[in-house]
């Protein structure tokens, strides 16, 4: 637990954690079921809902479950790393294995290099040399992607394109982990894809363009301003007074700077440790607070909300 949190504050969270739900993590397991049952029932019942009603379910249930995938990489419901991992490594979203976000996540969670290009894994700032060596054309796009309609609409391509370039240079170089890691979640997808030609009326392009980059598309929302560049880390993380529905779809990871500082708490204790200190949290991100993805849709849906280009890396 953080050394900054005084004996009061240390005990409300291990009382968090001591309750009956912590200790079952019944919520995870719920939602596991609940993810991998829609998912299965959305596909084989798609002749019946139809094309689109099918296509308008599975897009939220996708984004649930990348939430999903991201409370498994931090230990829940299980302390076995292996069987979390196998727990999440469906491949239902297509674009990230879980080994490759897992371990991408972690390293963003070193919170002395939060938003530090080259060194937070999840940056969405460029350096003073990316940022002049880039073109006319590369520097508009970013700009658009500081606006949140451009988030929504070139946030996933963007991201997709710099995956493939890095992993593509991994695979590349030869580096063992890499091929391991993209055969078997290749193998999976294939799988899941054939899977869906099978039995059920979603043509395999209309998932792949129209169901799963909408998703990511969406989740790209969350994390448009979640960390903002500071002197000081720990006011660099963002506290997003959501509304429910973001919150569920987002499993309350808007309360962001709360999972930072305490990352092995459960989702569905983040807004309790939140609201019991409320001023406290607010005070230590510096002020750093959002009042809903509405005000940033209001205020920032065409206006870039801050520079591509780091201010001080």
């Amino acid at each position: 637990m953080p050394h900054y949190f005084d004996s009061a504050h240390r005990e409300e969270i291990d009382t968090l954690r001591q309750r009956l739900t912590a200790r079952t993590e019944w919520p995870t397991w719920l939602l596991l079921i609940g993810v991998y049952g829609g998912w299965f029932s959305l596909v084989l019942t798609s002749d019946r809902l139809g094309l689109w009603w099918s296509t308008a379910l599975l897009i939220p249930l996708l984004v649930l479950w990348l939430s999903v995938q991201h409370e498994l990489l931090h230990g829940h419901p299980t302390r076995w790393t292996t069987l979390n991992k196998i727990l999440g490594y469906a491949p239902f979203a297509v674009w990230y294995p879980y080994t490759l976000y897992r371990d991408s996540h972690l390293l963003h969670h070193h919170d002395e290099d939060l938003t530090v290009p080259g060194r937070d894994p999840e940056s969405r700032y460029l350096s003073v040399e990316q940022w002049q060596g880039s073109s006319l054309f590369e520097q508009g796009l970013h700009w658009l992607n500081k606006t949140v309609i451009g988030r929504f609409m070139i946030g996933a391509p963007l991201a997709l394109l710099a995956l493939a370039k890095e992993q593509l240079q991994r695979l590349i170089n030869g580096e063992r982990q890499a091929w391991l890691m993209w055969l078997t979640h290749g193998a999976l997808t294939l799988l899941m894809l054939a899977f869906i030609a099978r039995y059920s009326v979603l043509p395999v392009w209309h998932y792949l363009l129209l169901i799963s980059v909408p998703a990511l598309s969406i989740a790209m929302i969350r994390s448009y301003y979640e960390h903002r560049p500071h002197a000081r880390f720990e006011q660099r993380t963002v506290l997003n007074e959501a509304a429910w529905p973001w919150r569920w779809l987002f499993l309350n990871l808007n309360f962001h700077l709360v999972h930072h500082d305490l990352p092995g708490l459960a989702w569905y204790d983040l807004p309790r440790a939140y609201h019991a200190r409320r001023e406290q949290w607010i005070a230590r991100s510096g002020g750093f607070l959002v009042r809903g993805y509405g005000q940033l849709w209001r205020e920032n849906g065409v206006k870039a909300i801050d520079s591509p280009q780091h201010p001080f890396h």
